[in-house]
């Protein structure tokens, strides 16, 4: 994992497996460090940003925000000035909503969650820890998604519906009834 530098904040850059030098450029950012500096960069400023996404998995997610946690840093929740998110709903730490999105009354966004372009989550719904709800997803009423879990693109989960942890819902998918792993 790399760290660049954006201004006057940081912002972790998750590069799984592309290893980069200190001074090369990420998106036109330069490197500033990896993992071994990142105690360093979080005395620095505490607040910090985890940019890894999740498909499969959470796992490096959750490492790097109990990591950085562990070193007395900061994750704010990150809310895009374009989305429409209801002050009765609660986006917790380390959280990000991005452009579009629309969180309706009583919506629970668990810790460090990706709640991603025009995703439209409905009343009273609940979304576990660690969680990545992609693109155009319509989470409806009172479901719940399950910690760790990813649900697809353009998918679908009915009111009431609950999907387990950790559990990978497929690009598209219509979910009527309680997911089972």
């Amino acid at each position: 994992m790399d760290v660049v530098e954006t201004g006057d904040k940081y912002q972790v850059v998750g590069l799984v497996g592309l290893p980069n030098e200190k001074g090369e450029k990420i998106l036109n950012y330069p490197v500033i460090g990896d993992d071994r500096d990142l105690p360093g960069l979080v005395k620095k400023n505490k607040n910090i940003l985890i940019g890894i996404g999740q498909i499969q998995s959470p796992s490096l997610r959750k490492k790097y925000f109990h990591k950085i946690l562990k070193l007395g840093g900061y994750l704010p929740e990150i809310k895009s000035p374009n989305a429409n998110i209801s002050k009765h709903a609660k986006v917790n730490t380390g959280s990000i909503t991005m452009h579009g999105a629309t969180l309706q009354a009583e919506v629970c966004v668990g810790k460090n969650c990706i709640i991603n372009d025009h995703t439209l989550l409905e009343h009273g719904a609940v979304v576990g820890d660690h969680s990545h709800i992609s693109t155009g997803v319509i989470v409806n009423g009172d479901a719940y998604v399950g910690e760790g879990s990813f649900v697809g693109s353009r998918s679908v989960i009915q009111e009431g519906v609950s999907i387990p942890l950790y559990l990978v819902v497929p690009m598209g998918t219509v979910l009527k009834r309680n997911k089972s792993k």
